[in-house]
């Protein structure tokens, strides 16, 4: 019979403990700090061949879209917006690409958000449910009739996620719980504590 494999010592263990805790708190705080590092680099390189100083291309880029929401707010701004919208969406090989993006944006910060009614939507299997957010009342254009509704449920650690079109029997609205702590928790792949209010 083999001697016992020996345990590390008590002070080892503490260490190793220890250690895990300072990972624990110093790896969100440095990946967020990572993350917004290489936003700030990524856009101040935009104009790093038209200006000197580190950080001006920067504040550039972030004033001139703030001054284009600002002249967008005006009625002579927004029909002329309108134009270019519609121009870009006859416009062959350009409308797909636009379209697309213009609408992925507007279903997160736009005036027609998407993803403000977290549900829950049964799939696969009879009691498994997953966390998704109804984007889609009215699926006349589908031929499903109005007993059916889409949903779309985001994949954890993945900027992908799944369209279901499923009957409505089939969704229960999340009502107690703000979309963005739902999308959070689904996300994260249920890691991050939900958090009890109201819908933003």
């Amino acid at each position: 019979m083999s001697p016992a494999k020996a345990r590390p010592s008590f002070a080892m263990r503490q260490l190793l403990r220890h250690f895990w805790q300072g990972i624990f708190v110093l790896a969100p705080i440095g990946l967020t700090i990572m993350t917004l590092v290489w936003v700030f680099e990524r856009v101040d390189g935009l104009l790093r061949g038209y200006v000197k100083y580190p950080g001006l291309g920067f504040v550039l880029v972030l004033g001139t879209v703030v001054l284009v929401g600002w002249f967008a707010s005006y009625f002579f701004m927004r029909r002329m917006f309108k134009h270019l919208d519609g121009w870009l969406e006859q416009t062959p090989g350009v409308s797909f690409i636009y379209s697309t993006l213009r609408d992925f944006f507007e279903a997160f910060v736009g005036n027609k958000r998407r993803f403000t009614q977290a549900v829950l939507v049964n799939v696969h299997a009879e009691e498994v449910w997953m966390i998704g957010f109804l984007t889609n009342k009215d699926l006349d254009n589908f031929q499903l009739g109005a007993g059916f509704v889409s949903v779309y449920v985001p994949q954890a650690y993945n900027v992908a996620g799944q369209l279901y079109l499923v009957k409505r029997d089939r969704v229960r609205p999340i009502e107690h719980l703000a979309s963005g702590d739902v999308m959070k928790y689904a996300v994260t792949g249920g890691v991050v504590d939900s958090v009890d209010t109201k819908p933003a």
